[in-house]
C-alpha cells in the first residue's frame, strides 16, 4: 500500500506522459514583487511549498486547525501536539511573526507523510528574513490567483470510497466550481508526473464519498 506521489514515483509513463504537460494551458500573471533567489533561503524547499500551500488555505478560510491538519497528525504521533498548538494559535495572518511559526507548525507534516525518522528537531528551524519574505509573496500571488479563478469550494480534502489495494493515501489541494487544482511551489514547469497526479486525483475524485467532482471537471496546477 503506498501513496498516490509514491506510485507516481514507480510508473513508466510512455513518451511524453499520459498527459502530455505541453497540451495543458499555461497562464502567466505579473507580480508587484519579485522573490530573491531561492538559494538565499535557510529552510528547504520543500518546507517552503508547504508553508506557503497551509498558508494560503488558512488566508482563505480563516480556519488555521483545517489547515495544518495534517501537521498536527504528524506532531501528534510524536507526542508534540500542545507544543504545536501554541505554534498555531500565534498564526494571525503575513506578517513576520505569524509565517515564522507557520513554518515551525508545517515541518510536522513530514512526520506524518514519510515517519517518525523524518522528524527534524523544530527549534533548530528558524526561517531568515530572506526565506520569510519569499514566502509571503508567493502566499500573496496564490490568494491573487484564487481571487481570479476562485472561489474555493473545498481544500485539504481525501478520497474516502475511492482508495484502492494499489493506493491507500494522497489528498487532493483545491476544488473550485469546476476544476480540481493541484498546488505546487516550483520554479519549474509541471512534468509528466504532475499531469499523472492530477488524472490519478481526477479519477478517484469520481467515488469520492464526501466530495464528488463532477465528470465535467477541469484540471489545473498551479
Amino acid at each position: 500500500m503506498a501513496s498516490v506521489t509514491h506510485v507516481i514515483s514507480k510508473v513508466k509513463q510512455p513518451l511524453g506522459g499520459y498527459i502530455n504537460p505541453k497540451l495543458m494551458e499555461c497562464t502567466q500573471f505579473e507580480s508587484k514583487e519579485e522573490l530573491i533567489d531561492s538559494s538565499l533561503e535557510n529552510i528547504s524547499p520543500s518546507l517552503v511549498g508547504e508553508t506557503v500551500d497551509y498558508m494560503t488555505r488558512f488566508m482563505l478560510n480563516h480556519n488555521r486547525n483545517s489547515s495544518f491538519e495534517v501537521s498536527r497528525l504528524g506532531a501528534r504521533l510524536i507526542g508534540f501536539e500542545d507544543y504545536f498548538q501554541g505554534l498555531l494559535e500565534e498564526i494571525r495572518g503575513l506578517d513576520d511573526k505569524s509565517i515564522f511559526k507557520a513554518v515551525k507548525c508545517a515541518s510536522f507534516d513530514t512526520v506524518f507523510r514519510a515517519g517518525i525518522m523524518a522528524y527534524k528537531d523544530v527549534e533548530t528551524i528558524n526561517p531568515d528574513d530572506n526565506t520569510i519574505n519569499n514566502i509571503r509573496i508567493m502566499i500573496k500571488r496564490s490568494l491573487e490567483f484564487f481571487n481570479i479563478y476562485g472561489p474555493i469550494t473545498a481544500d485539504g480534502f481525501t478520497f474516502e470510497g475511492a482508495y484502492t489495494r494499489n493506493v491507500d493515501s494522497g489528498d487532493g489541494d483545491f476544488l473550485t466550481a469546476d476544476t480540481l487544482w493541484d498546488f505546487k511551489v516550483s520554479k519549474n514547469e509541471p512534468t509528466s508526473k504532475h499531469t499523472l497526479q492530477l488524472l490519478i486525483y481526477y479519477i478517484m475524485g469520481q467515488k469520492n464519498r464526501k466530495k464528488k467532482i463532477q465528470k465535467h471537471f477541469k484540471i489545473g496546477n498551479i
